[in-house]
């Protein structure tokens, strides 16, 4: 037996083609995750499993040491989250299909919901370089904390200068948290540690490949309030980033570049489809309205989390919800579901849309 629930987690983690969608499909069918580690294989393959992701869990499920894995992460000293913790980052948690675990080294803490993210280009000229900084600080100094994707260029500069700032900066690696890429990043990856974390969906050892780093970007936006891309050219990864952004419902700023040179074409284009233009750290910072999310903020840490919230929230998305449909969906009582739904509000996990209507926030 596991020493421990988690386990599971990174043991489902582990096998090619269980992802958010179909790790939820077989939580539904078989309850929880354990029960669906061990579930026979006519129930597996009710939950909807197609016949190779079949083949690969019960390969992984045949040969993995589930004790000696969960052993390995322990000496590692890397903490591990998933769905069923209440310290799951709070806005990763909001978007579709959150990655059901997360390795951490360093610590999140709940400052850390009021973020930003700032990418970009590897390649930044003199100009993005310079805005990189000056953003970064500004909202360390402001109490933002600075997500990023601890590449080259601009990504670099966002991390070093928020801890130089003396503020927090969140690091997503297209790798394991124990591979550190680039490896000329390593210094700056110890400086992240001291002032934040360094987070990853991807097992412990593995590699730094090409196909990893766009799914990435989706958790860098998801981690933070809105996306800010500094100097981008017409193909950069920072504009995968601004995309999971859109779609997350994160406003996206771009900070406007010259026309003759390549490195903002990106950004350029990004304020032509609709972006906003960054022409000052206060565009960022009156979009965060921080006296508003520092007080959800305390509300979240200070009044205990109710197991009824999950319950609403799983329910409730970007289309508005009625009271009555929550209560009916749900079988809770009336006023349980009102006095959540106000709590919620004042979390700033849900807005009022309409009477008595409500929507994710």
């Amino acid at each position: 037996m596991p020493v421990n629930e988690k386990a599971y987690w990174i043991a489902f983690n582990r096998v090619p083609g269980i992802g958010p969608a179909r790790l939820t499909a077989l939580l539904e069918s078989c309850g929880t995750v354990e029960q669906a580690w061990r579930a026979p294989i006519q129930q597996l393959k009710a939950s909807g499993l197609d016949r190779r992701t079949l083949e690969n869990l019960l390969t992984v499920r045949r040969t993995l040491d589930l004790e000696a894995e969960w052993q390995r992460l322990i000496e590692s000293g890397v903490a591990i989250l998933t769905w069923d913790d209440a310290d799951y980052p709070h806005n990763l948690r909001q978007t579709p299909h959150p990655p059901p675990v997360l390795y951490v080294r360093g610590e999140l803490q709940p400052v850390d919901s009021c973020a930003v993210a700032v990418v970009g280009t590897r390649r930044a000229s003199a100009y993005g370089r310079e805005v990189a900084h000056t953003l970064a600080c500004e909202l360390a100094r402001n109490g933002v904390t600075v997500v990023s994707g601890l590449a080259l260029g601009v990504d670099a500069i966002a991390h070093q200068s928020a801890a130089d700032a003396g503020g927090r900066t969140l690091a997503v690696l297209g790798s394991g948290v124990d591979q550190v890429y680039p490896a000329s990043n390593r210094s700056l990856a110890e400086a992240i540690l001291r002032h934040g974390a360094i987070i990853s969906e991807y097992p412990l050892g593995t590699k730094p490949e090409a196909n990893n780093f766009p799914p990435r970007n989706r958790i860098i936006s998801g981690l933070s309030l809105c996306v800010v891309v500094v100097e981008a050219g017409e193909r950069s990864g920072a504009l995968i980033t601004a995309k999971f952004a859109a779609e997350q419902g994160r406003e996206v700023f771009a900070v406007p570049g010259s026309i003759l040179h390549p490195g903002s074409l990106g950004c350029n284009q990004l304020i032509q489809n609709g972006a906003m233009p960054l022409l000052s750290v206060t565009d960022v910072l009156d979009l965060l309205d921080l006296e508003r999310v520092s007080a959800q903020s305390e509300m979240r840490t200070t009044v205990a989390a109710d197991p009824g919230e999950a319950k609403v929230l799983s329910y409730l998305s970007a289309e508005p919800k009625h009271v009555d449909e929550i209560v009916q969906e749900l079988t809770l009582v009336a006023s349980q579901v009102t006095g959540l739904l106000t709590m919620m509000e004042l979390k700033g996990l849900v807005r009022q849309v309409g009477p008595m209507r409500y929507v994710r926030a």
